[in-house]
């Protein structure tokens, strides 16, 4: 799977963004591009991971695959 990942320089601190316009919230940094990457690669696997949610007793929980 092709994720569009967006990296920018803070021209202040001289590290690197990373931000996953597609996945709201998903977003790391590093001080060098390359390790911008791998900690961005890290925060898409953890975004994508389930999470147990507490469910009411009239909630259905329904997966879908799209």
């Amino acid at each position: 799977m092709n994720i569009p990942v967006l990296i920018e320089k803070d021209e202040i601190t001289e590290r690197y963004s990373a931000v996953v316009p597609g996945l709201p919230g998903c977003a790391s940094a590093g001080d060098t591009e390359a390790e911008a990457l791998e900690n961005i690669k890290e925060a898409i696997t953890l975004w994508f991971e389930p999470v147990d949610h507490p469910e009411s007793s009239n909630a259905k929980l329904i997966e879908l695959t799209v």
